[in-house]
This record gives structure tokens, C-alpha cells and sequence, in this order.
């Protein structure tokens, strides 16, 4: 039986390529719209579908945990509803883990907020609990503006 290696470092069967590369778009919401342009550059893609073949190709390797630094950064607003209304999905089968500067997207699609300043975390706990009540000064500060 053939193999084929890619650039994570793992191999697998020639035949299961078709299903992995199918699941995997089709888990990101983007099958339907690149099934018939599979061997076109992507470059050629706009921002948002570039950004969810990225997230594609990552959830072909199988992991356990996706980690998104600044998923929508580039995007228009309506991008950045489709990338989170995916990230919503996603969160059923994988742990994600988002970096990100945007306040009001950490509270529409975190369970759990981390702020850090300068490296040191500052405060840990449910989205809701940090946004609303936050446990330290620092916190309160750059939620509400007043810093960073």
C-alpha cells in the first residue's frame, strides 16, 4: 500500500485523502463552496474562506486542541459572525483556545477568559463571571477601556 507523508509529520493511507480533505472542509462549512475548485490556489480565496481553509487543514491532523491566534483579525464583521459561528460548532468536538484583543468576541464565543498583562496572568474563570464581576482591578480596567 502507498503512503503519503505531509508537512505535520504523519503518514496515512493514499485512499483515505479524498474523505480526510472532504470532512475537513465540510467541518469548517467550506465544502460546498471550494469542492469544485479543489486543485485552484488558494490564494485565489477571500479572506474569510482562506481563514477556514487554514482551520481546515488543522482539524485534518485530527489534534485535541486548536489554537487561534487572532482568527478574525483581518475580517469584515460578517466574516468574523461566520468564523465564530464556526469556532461555536467546532467547541463540541475539539478544545479552543483563542488569543485575541477583541473584548466582545472573547465574550461571544469563550466559556472560560484568561487576561494577561505583561506576560503574568491576572485573572482566570467563566467568560460571564470575568466580564461582569472581574476579580482584579487590572481586569475591570482594560475591559471597560480604561487601559490598553
Amino acid at each position: 500500500m502507498k503512503t503519503w507523508r505531509t508537512a505535520h509529520g504523519f503518514t496515512t493511507l493514499t485512499g483515505r485523502l479524498p474523505e480526510v480533505v472532504e470532512q475537513s472542509l465540510r467541518s469548517t462549512g467550506l465544502w460546498k463552496e471550494v469542492k469544485d475548485k479543489l486543485n485552484e490556489p488558494a490564494l485565489a480565496l477571500p479572506p474569510e474562506q482562506h481563514q477556514r481553509l487554514c482551520i481546515s487543514r488543522l482539524l485534518a491532523v485530527e489534534p485535541d486542541v486548536l489554537l487561534m491566534d487572532e482568527p478574525c483579525s483581518a475580517l469584515d464583521p460578517i466574516a468574523t459572525q461566520r468564523i465564530e459561528e464556526m469556532i461555536l460548532g467546532l467547541q463540541e468536538r475539539y478544545t479552543i483556545v483563542i488569543v485575541t484583543h477583541n473584548m466582545q468576541q472573547a465574550a461571544r464565543v469563550s466559556e472560560m477568559t484568561a487576561y494577561f498583562l505583561l506576560g503574568e496572568r491576572v485573572e482566570f474563570g467563566p467568560t460571564g463571571r470575568v466580564f461582569t464581576s472581574p476579580q482584579d482591578t487590572r481586569t475591570e480596567q482594560y475591559i471597560t477601556g480604561r487601559f490598553g
